[in-house]
């Protein structure tokens, strides 16, 4: 297994020479095989702020200080949680470590990889992403699109745990109905040659810490590709019982299209699963 760094910013190099030290932003074009043919998900827009939602390829250094890429996130930058993670479903029994990293290219930091908050100049820190102290003392999880459940590798596991990857989420539902809704789709995808999975949130009222946006549904789509072709289902929860309802992913997208959560034409898979 290879070994992964964080790599610490010099404070000096910073200052003296922002434009350099600054890292780029990723886009899917570098991680097009966590969708479904290459094909993203629907990427929102907001004519307001053409930087609000942006797409980052999560990854990690490696020991040679080379990204290695483990699944992708639109990222909405106002509200401070993510649209949505995709992602190939993989499950083994490993030990989970939450390291909570963040991405320093979000708010001018100079790596393209997360990484610890001191990787972000002070100022900048929490402007467009949540932090740790967000967090603190609201009674939210924080609540994973890729969980730790879904990962078969260390290095997996390890990339999950970045907020860019979770949004607040009620413990009672996270630890409950959600947990046993992410173990059901383990199940799912056993006799997958490939399962492509996208978890993602609608975004509530209610706001914690700077700016986070707790999300008021979670829903996720897997599309498992097999011998014979392939087969897909969705799923969205809470509903007014607290409960992951079934559905399938025409019906998903036709409701997150609708109002009360994108208000926009959205499809996780399109025509192709």
């Amino acid at each position: 297994m290879q070994g992964f760094s964080m790599k610490t910013s010099h404070l000096v190099c910073l200052v003296l020479l922002p434009v350099l030290s600054q890292a780029r932003v990723t886009t899917f074009n570098q991680c097009p095989a966590f969708f479904v043919d290459g094909q993203s998900p629907t990427i929102l827009q907001d004519p307001g702020n053409n930087n609000r939602y942006q797409q980052i390829c999560q990854c990690l250094l490696d020991q040679n200080d080379k990204p290695q890429y483990f699944y992708a996130t639109l990222y909405d930058t106002q509200n401070k949680i993510p649209v949505y993670s995709a992602y190939n479903l993989s499950h083994a029994d490993i030990d989970r470590e939450d390291r909570w990293y963040v991405e320093p290219q979000l708010d001018g930091g100079s790596s393209e990889c997360m990484g610890e908050q001191n990787q972000i100049p002070i100022a900048n820190r929490g402007q467009r992403q949540a932090l740790n102290e967000d967090y603190f003392g609201n009674g939210y999880d924080r609540g994973h699109l890729f969980p730790v459940y879904h990962t078969s590798s260390r290095s997996a596991m390890l990339a999950t745990s970045t907020l860019t990857n979770a949004a607040p989420q009620d413990p009672t539902f996270n630890r409950g109905r959600w947990r046993v809704h992410e173990e059901a789709m383990v199940e799912l995808a056993r006799d997958c040659l490939r399962a492509f999975t996208v978890t993602g949130v609608v975004p509530g009222n209610t706001v914690i810490g700077n700016g986070v946006r707790v999300a008021k549904y979670y829903w996720s789509a897997i599309c498992c590709l097999e011998k014979e072709g392939r087969h897909s289902q969705a799923f969205i929860g809470p509903d007014n019982n607290g409960q992951v309802q079934g559905l399938s992913v025409k019906e998903l997208d036709a409701r997150l299209s609708g109002l009360n959560h994108f208000n926009t034409a959205f499809t996780v898979f399109g025509e192709r699963c």
